[in-house]
């Protein structure tokens, strides 16, 4: 390296699409403005018939990930709200135990909207599955070969590819770094949880609304 040269800087992000039949990853290096491919997968938990276990092999997974790459960052995508709310809980247990992962190794969280990461990638916040998996694979110049079957190995990428992105822009969601940030951020997910209803009606809207 020439003497007066400046270092390249290195940052490591992983990406988290949060489930508790599958939870998908992807972990990105990123050199300068170049973002690299390091390694996308599924954690499959269709076996499992207990609801806790499947939450300690999710955080075990996610911290295993944490302890191999080292990221500087994780990015995972918010819950999608439907209308089931068994589901939503399920699955709002599943992104809290990832998030725990993250938080226990003091690794910045921030949280995207499905729509959102959709936009980011495709240009489109109702592109389907295999149009992300499709631009992503273009992006990263990942061998046709490489891509996996599950396309929530390629959710997990786009959270970090996203992410990436975001960084970028003076609008970037500020990230959590405790429990205690996260709460100051959103006070009102507190009484929410007595009422699961409201819960749907509320979040229903706001990744809508994030993309106008």
């Amino acid at each position: 390296m020439p003497v007066n040269a400046v270092p390249t800087k290195e940052r490591i992000i992983l990406g988290i699409d949060p489930g508790t039949t599958i939870m998908g990853y992807g972990v990105l290096r990123i050199i300068g403005n170049n973002p690299q491919l390091l390694t996308m997968g599924v954690l499959q938990l269709g076996k499992m018939g207990d609801h806790y276990l499947k939450l300690r092999r999710i955080f075990e997974r996610t911290l295993g990930l944490i302890e191999q790459y080292h990221p500087d960052e994780m990015a995972i995508e918010a819950p999608f709200f439907g209308k089931n709310v068994q589901s939503m809980l399920k699955l709002g247990r599943a992104q809290g135990i990832a998030m725990a992962a993250a938080l226990y190794r003091d690794i910045p969280i921030t949280e995207y909207a499905p729509l959102k990461i959709k936009l980011a990638i495709t240009g489109n916040g109702k592109a389907a599955k295999e149009q992300v998996a499709d631009m992503l694979r273009r992006i990263l110049h990942i061998p046709e070969e490489n891509m996996l079957p599950q396309l929530d190995a390629t959710d997990g990428l786009a959270a970090a590819l996203c992410h990436f992105y975001q960084t970028n822009r003076p609008s970037l969601e500020k990230p959590y770094k405790s429990w205690k940030d996260f709460i100051n951020q959103h006070p009102s997910r507190l009484s929410r949880e007595t009422s699961p209803r409201k819960t749907y009606v509320r979040h229903k809207k706001s990744p809508d609304a994030e993309e106008e």
